[in-house]
């Protein structure tokens, strides 16, 4: 039996079909806003050193949580292939989120790929959440992650933009007992190191990719004045060689060296002294 459709029932057919559409996307927006995801305050990501984990920023993120009004919203782990899983909750009114970093390639010690998994993360925020802009606070290896992420890509205005970073302990041009030695290094009187490592090398040829203007930096390196004149692990020259790198380039540079036993390379990320400096750093003016 065939049913004959007159254009007044085609046109009721078609008017039901295009009430469900909206119907069906209004209701998809109402159970998946959006806009709800779109936090308006700036993450700041917590980049570990190399063959560490989650723990070695668990004292830092604790310490901005307690006395900086600060919030852990997300974990982000980082597979060895560099695919990234977020776990945790990110809700839009939290005005200090933190995002706590974890590279399983945690002994991973090219740069270029590190930087990758760090680029990965980035497009993948701003896919969720719709994030514009970012901090850093990095220590150790992840220092250099950090800065070939910014010569890399730092330039690209599809991604969100780097505002402040924080570098702890950061081996910018060697570390003692693999590319450099106490004491052997110094600052010439432009500021440029006399010996310059291979990775420091690759930096300088690339520095120009840096965003101008844009970044403010606050660089935290340790002095055990047991005579070596660094962190036990890097040496004041090391870390101070960024600042020559980044000449011209940065916004705000700041340095500040730590001194004592707490000032050991492993303790700068346990140490209350650091804490507050990156606190009074990243949020230091929503304070007054």
């Amino acid at each position: 039996m065939k049913i004959k459709l007159t254009k007044k029932m085609i046109l009721s057919i078609v008017i039901i079909v295009v009430a469900l559409c909206i119907g069906g996307y209004a209701g998809f927006k109402y159970l998946y806003p959006r806009s709800n995801n779109r936090p308006k305050s700036v993450p700041t990501l917590y980049l570990h050193g190399w063959g560490a984990s989650g723990r070695s920023t668990n004292s830092m993120i604790s310490y901005a949580e307690k006395h900086e009004h600060a919030k852990k919203v997300l974990t982000a782990v980082v597979s060895k292939k560099g695919n990234v899983k977020l776990f945790g909750k990110w809700r839009q009114r939290e005005k200090k989120p933190l995002v706590q970093i974890v590279f399983r390639g945690n002994k991973v010690n090219n740069y270029e790929t590190t930087s990758k998994w760090l680029k990965n993360l980035v497009v993948l925020l701003k896919e969720r959440f719709q994030i514009k802009s970012f901090n850093v606070v990095a220590h150790s290896m992840g220092n250099l992650t950090l800065v070939y992420y910014e010569l890399n890509y730092g330039k690209n205005k599809e991604l969100p933009q780097l505002r402040k970073e924080v570098d702890i302990a950061g081996h910018f041009n060697g570390i003692i007992g693999i590319d450099d030695k106490a004491n052997r290094n110094k600052l010439l009187k432009n500021g440029k190191p006399e010996f310059l490592n291979k990775y420091y090398r690759y930096l300088l040829a690339h520095r120009e990719n840096f965003p101008k203007n844009q970044v403010d930096v606050l660089n935290i390196f340790g002095n055990l004045e047991n005579g070596s004149n660094s962190d036990g692990d890097v040496t004041r020259v090391s870390a101070r060689s960024l600042k020559y790198l980044l000449r011209g380039r940065y916004k705000t540079y700041q340095e500040i060296e730590i001194r004592g036993p707490h000032a050991q390379h492993s303790k700068l990320h346990e140490n209350n002294q650091v804490n507050k400096i990156v606190g009074d750093f990243l949020w230091g003016q929503e304070k007054s």
